[in-house]
């Protein structure tokens, strides 16, 4: 019985914060519409503000874009019966990581690899691989590598990033 009421409140957690980023996110995209359709008024100093505040402000959406779908995640693994179950390994999120992080889908174990291997829900296998060449290289007397970065390709089109 415990563990259904301790579910039930971190559902209504879960669904309080959900409905507030919906609620936060329409409204910042209401206020990017108005000033876009204001127009620009102002001199080069106005303007590189405005800029800055637009960066600032669609980091803003992109972060709580995320959470929420963090959200939404964990609301369906609550639906199917797997909420509380570690997504990489299966073994169980501990109640106190849960409570601290209610959309968490893995545990502190697995969160800390995917952190120290750099991956955050994608494979980072060609960076690495690329990476390791830069590391593998033999130090010089000095103690110094020599390494001639045009022996390594890089990738700038967005389908790489």
């Amino acid at each position: 019985m415990a563990r259904k009421d301790a579910l039930l409140r971190l559902t209504s957690r879960l669904v309080a914060r959900r409905d507030a980023l919906r609620k936060a996110l329409s409204g910042d995209l209401d206020a990017f519409r108005k000033f876009s359709e204001a127009g620009g008024v102002g001199d080069n100093i106005d303007a590189a503000v405005d800029s800055a505040n637009d960066e600032i402000s669609s980091r803003l959406v992109e972060i709580e874009s995320r959470e929420l779908g963090q959200i939404e995640h964990a609301l369906q693994r609550i639906a199917a019966g797997v909420y509380g179950r570690c997504e990489f390994c299966g073994g169980k999120i501990s109640e106190p990581r849960l409570n601290a992080l209610p959309y968490t889908n893995s545990c502190i174990d697995c969160q800390r690899e995917n952190e120290r291997l750099g991956q955050h829900g994608r494979s980072l296998d060609t960076d690495t691989h690329r990476w390791a060449k830069v590391f593998s290289k033999p130090a010089d007397d000095e103690g110094d590598a020599q390494i001639n970065l045009s022996d390594f390709e890089m990738d700038f089109s967005d389908s790489a990033r």
